[in-house]
């Protein structure tokens, strides 16, 4: 471990954008660290340095009194992993919820928020594998025997991945609106009459469509960074939803900057993305193909937002897949692609429940 007063990550070559971009990782860090004063219960975080000097930011919170009082150390600790385009900070509703009763961790996946951004190949297998072995990596350095393995979106799809190539490692994967599971829809697909026993859902929303318009010519992010000193106000103007999941924590444009400097940086882990997606951002080799690789006694539980774009039903066609092994699907009513923050309470039960059943 190093501290975290240690210098940044490198950020790249690109010296001279910082006078275009009003960005840097000090900036990123003191965004962070105004959401992180939120949280009550232990924090500590620190950069974790892998074997290929890679590095990646990491926050442990555990509850001081649950580790006065019980046998916490003892308990398998939920590692949470987020999504595309986020960053550790995004959980600050649910940090202190979680670490009620064992130890928590949130790491930045290589390639995002404050972990260092190497370059990443085009080929899909090797992204993903660059991610995957940066996750196991981590674990081995922080010594981790088992864990509950919890993935938002991307981080669901990577969690996926990991647990199918270190099963032993994972206890109980819990795949929140998980990104990359469906196969891309042949155009006769297209609004057929397959899923009407589905709740309609909404399409994508429009930052996701301005995204993907892009993706296909530029990193998924580059419109952060082609806007230069209107980026931050960009960011704003198309994630409003963000301010309004945090409004009674932050009066202000907290949350919003924090995702602007999360994803202004040196494009890196985006590249990554890019790499793993077909056009309009479905994925190249999707994980349905490959659920039926996890061990049949590791439990799945697949948690939805009611109100997402993403749709709930891969989740039943897994827990079929699956056949008789445990795989349970949630829907939280309320809730888009951001479950964890549009309904934290109900989030945070429905994840402390699967940890307190977890062996």
């Amino acid at each position: 471990m190093q501290d975290e007063n240690e210098l940044e990550p490198n950020s790249g070559n690109w010296s001279w954008w910082p006078s275009w971009r009003p960005t840097s990782m000090s900036l990123l860090k003191s965004a962070e660290a105004k959401i992180l004063a939120c949280i009550k219960n232990d924090l500590w975080s620190r950069f974790v340095t892998l074997p290929n000097q890679n590095r990646i930011w990491t926050l442990i919170v555990s509850n001081k009194s649950a580790r006065k009082s019980s046998n916490q150390a003892s308990q398998v600790p939920l590692v949470m992993v987020h999504g595309f385009a986020g960053g550790v900070g995004l959980w600050v509703r649910n940090l202190d919820a979680l670490s009620r009763s064992r130890s928590v961790y949130a790491f930045d996946l290589l390639g995002f928020g404050r972990s260092s951004r190497p370059a990443f190949p085009n080929d899909a297998t090797l992204a993903e594998e660059q991610f995957v072995d940066s996750i196991e990596q981590w674990r081995q350095s922080l010594g981790l025997e088992r864990m509950i393995l919890l993935g938002h979106s991307l981080g669901g799809y990577l969690a996926t991945s990991y647990s199918i190539q270190y099963p032993e490692r994972v206890s109980h994967l819990i795949l929140v609106d998980p990104w990359g599971f469906p196969e891309k829809p042949q155009p006769h697909q297209e609004g057929s009459s397959g899923q009407s026993s589905e709740v309609k859902r909404p399409g994508p929303p429009r930052w996701v469509k301005a995204v993907v318009s892009v993706l296909s010519y530029f990193n998924p992010l580059a419109i952060i960074r082609f806007a230069g000193p209107w980026g931050p106000g960009l960011v704003n103007r198309v994630r409003p939803d963000f301010r309004r999941k945090f409004e009674d924590l932050f009066d202000d444009n907290t949350i919003t900057e924090y995702l602007y400097h999360c994803n202004a940086q040196t494009p890196s882990g985006e590249v990554g993305f890019r790499a793993m997606c077909e056009s309009l951002g479905w994925a190249k080799q999707p994980m349905i193909h490959r659920v039926n690789l996890l061990p049949s006694s590791m439990p799945v539980t697949m948690v939805y937002g009611a109100l997402s774009w993403v749709d709930s039903s891969t989740g039943n066609l897994v827990a079929q897949i699956r056949g008789q092994s445990h795989t349970r699907v949630v829907l939280i009513d309320d809730a888009s692609h951001h479950v964890y923050s549009d309904q934290p309470d109900e989030f945070n039960q429905v994840v402390e429940n699967i940890c307190n059943t977890a062996v």
